[in-house]
């Protein structure tokens, strides 16, 4: 077995999206960043890469690299995924920081995309919100923040 930790920021910005685990959130403010700034599956294609030892999510798709201008997340997860030959997920933790909006009513989505992506149950995915009681950068509706950890074992041969 394997285990990967994976985070990621991104500045919230007005006039762009929030789109966090795949899912389009009403918000006033959304976040920066060279594709469509999904902190949620960045930290969590983060934990898959550590876990196999390959690196980060800079590293595979730079954001130097005009082909990931804009890009949908989801499809970045289905890259890393694709490198997990070998091993299958065991389950998913990811933690999401942000001081507003709401993200409860989301969370059950956000499970089913990365469910899908991941090609296994969503029983085997957890998402939860958390703020930061106003603290910090995340606090102060400057940034959002994810934390993924991931456990992957190996496949059992037939």
């Amino acid at each position: 077995m394997r285990i990967g930790h994976g985070y990621d920021v991104h500045q919230l910005v007005a006039e762009r999206k929030l789109i966090l685990g795949g899912v389009e959130i009403p918000h006033r403010l959304g976040l920066l960043g060279h594709s469509d700034a999904d902190v949620l599956i960045h930290a969590v294609c983060d934990s898959i890469l550590g876990a196999l030892g390959l690196g980060d999510i800079g590293k595979h798709f730079p954001d130097t690299d005009a082909n990931f201008d804009n890009v949908d997340s989801r499809v970045l997860l289905r890259e890393v995924v694709a490198k997990m030959k070998g091993f299958q997920l065991g389950n998913l933790d990811v933690t999401v920081i942000a001081q507003k909006p709401k993200l409860a009513p989301y969370l059950g989505s956000m499970r089913k995309n990365l469910s899908q992506d991941l090609k296994c149950d969503v029983e085997q995915i957890n998402v939860k919100a958390t703020t930061t009681e106003k603290l910090g950068f995340a606090g102060r509706e400057e940034g959002i923040e994810a934390h993924a950890v991931v456990l992957l074992l190996e496949e059992k041969e037939s």
